[in-house]
This record gives C-alpha cells, sequence and structure tokens, in this order.
C-alpha cells in the first residue's frame, strides 16, 4: 500500500474540492495515483472538475497578442519559479516582448531561435536566468489563425486566452473577447461536442452508471440515463453550447449570433498558470 502523505490529500483537496477525509480515502483506494483518486471521488458522487483542473502549478506571467488585422493571435507563457518575479513590471515587459515577437514564429522552436537584440530569444532566457536567479523557461506557446481572432487577458497575467470567429463584423472583438472571458472562467474541455475525445465521453458514461447503480437505479435503464447525463456533461463543459456568463438564458453560440446568424466560433486557445 502507497503511503499517503499529507501534501498529497491537500493537492486533491485543492484540485477538486472534496473534504480531507474523502480525499485521503480516495488516495488510499487509488494507491496515491492522483488521477485514479479523482475517478474514486467522482464515482462517489463528489462534485469535482471533469479531469480539467490546471494541477501542475507553476509561476511566470501569460500573454496574448492578436496581430494588426486581426487574423492571427499568439499566447506564450514565460515561466519563472516564484509568484515574486512574476509579478515584477520587468519580467511583464520580457513576457510582453516575447509574445510580441510570437506574432512572427510558427512554433516554440521558431521563437526561441528567433533574434531579440542581438542574441537568441533562448539566449535572453538564459541571461536572464544568470540575471534573477531562477529557471526562466517559455512554458507554452499557442498560436489561431481565423477570419477574426480577439483575445483576453485574466487579471493577473494568469490566464490568457484567444478566440476566432468565422467572420468579422462590427461588434466582433466584444464578441470575440466575451468569448474569450467565458472560456477564461469557465474552462471547457473542448470547442463542441466533436472536440471531446472518446476517452474522455467513455469515462464520463462509466462515472455516470456507477452513480446511477448506487442510487438503485435498474440496469436495463442505465444506458438511456447516461446518455442524457453525458448531454448535461457537453452542455457544462464544451464551450459553445455552455450557457452565456454575461446572460446565462442563453448560450455562447446563441450569443455569438447576434453579429449574424451564420457567425460562429471556430476554435479558441487557452493557457492557465497556478
Amino acid at each position: 500500500m502507497a503511503k499517503i502523505t499529507a501534501a498529497e490529500v491537500n493537492k486533491l483537496r485543492k484540485a477538486t474540492g472534496a473534504g480531507m477525509m474523502d480525499c485521503k480515502k480516495a488516495l488510499v483506494e487509488a494507491d496515491g495515483n492522483f488521477d485514479t483518486a479523482i475517478e474514486v471521488l467522482r464515482k462517489k458522487g463528489q462534485k469535482v472538475a471533469a479531469n480539467r483542473a490546471d494541477r501542475e502549478s507553476s509561476e511566470g506571467a501569460v500573454i496574448a497578442k492578436v496581430n494588426g488585422d486581426n487574423t492571427k493571435g499568439v499566447i506564450v507563457s514565460l515561466n519563472c519559479e516564484t509568484d515574486f518575479v512574476g509579478k515584477n513590471d520587468t519580467f511583464v515587459a520580457l513576457a510582453n516582448e516575447l509574445a510580441d515577437l510570437a506574432l512572427t514564429a510558427s512554433s516554440k522552436e521558431d521563437l526561441l531561435a528567433k533574434d531579440f537584440n542581438g542574441m537568441s530569444v533562448q539566449d535572453k532566457l538564459t541571461e536572464q536566468t544568470g540575471v534573477i536567479g531562477e529557471k526562466i523557461e517559455i512554458g507554452d506557446f499557442r498560436s489561431l489563425e481565423a477570419p477574426f481572432v480577439g483575445s483576453y487577458i485574466h487579471a493577473g497575467n494568469k490566464i490568457a486566452v484567444l478566440t476566432g470567429l468565422s467572420q468579422s463584423s462590427d461588434g466582433a472583438e466584444t464578441v470575440a473577447k466575451d468569448v474569450s472571458m467565458q472560456a477564461a472562467a469557465m474552462n471547457p474541455v473542448a470547442l463542441n461536442e466533436d472536440g471531446v475525445d472518446q476517452s474522455v465521453v467513455d469515462k464520463e458514461i462509466e462515472i455516470a452508471k456507477d452513480q446511477l447503480r448506487q442510487e438503485g437505479k435498474p440496469e436495463a435503464m442505465l444506458d438511456n440515463i447516461a446518455k442524457g447525463k453525458i448531454q448535461r456533461f457537453f452542455k457544462d463543459n464544451t464551450l459553445v453550447n455552455q450557457a452565456f456568463i454575461k446572460d446565462n438564458k442563453q448560450s455562447v453560440a446563441d450569443y455569438v449570433k447576434t453579429l449574424g446568424n451564420d457567425v460562429t466560433v471556430v476554435a479558441f486557445e487557452r493557457v492557465a498558470l497556478g
């Protein structure tokens, strides 16, 4: 049997919101495996996140930038070891400069190789590691191209989102920002049903059936009831199907159609720290 530490219990509690004793029991049952413990909690009816919490903590600044004609956006996370450094004005300014440069890059590797005032970005990061005394690195690089791209950076530079719309029109900037704020707050697992990996769907069905069995539902009814629960999962966890946070009487997809009946969200990217 794996030895369960207080730190592991606390980590699971922070990721799921479940009680300390429930977390400890789940870790014991899962023989210390973190992901399995989350499944154990969910099968016992605990209301915890559907495998989408950002569980690995890191510090730094996440910056989103969009080009002049709003057809391409990038997100760059500049990572460091402590929140003190991550909030430093000079550090945030460097993250913004790197994000500007990233608009011309095709990948993280391409960005690291680009010239930054006479040295490569990689060499600049190595230099800053020596100056600051903490490991400094590009943690994430995302890019998105669409007929219209908007962005949002959450206060403190801890979450950044890009949203791509199918058309550019009056009001597109506001709508794209609102949808980006939605994704920042609600952390959807995918854009729509088609974007959810089948393994995630299968796991949700399995969890739903286990919960129904514990409620005493007949085995013959489980498939149909589970299908209803998976539709609810899509509504709660896919961006365009979620209730719009500024007006929960309409979905995100319906809100976007205020720009025109044929306007849709074509893609989004979300990067979070901590």
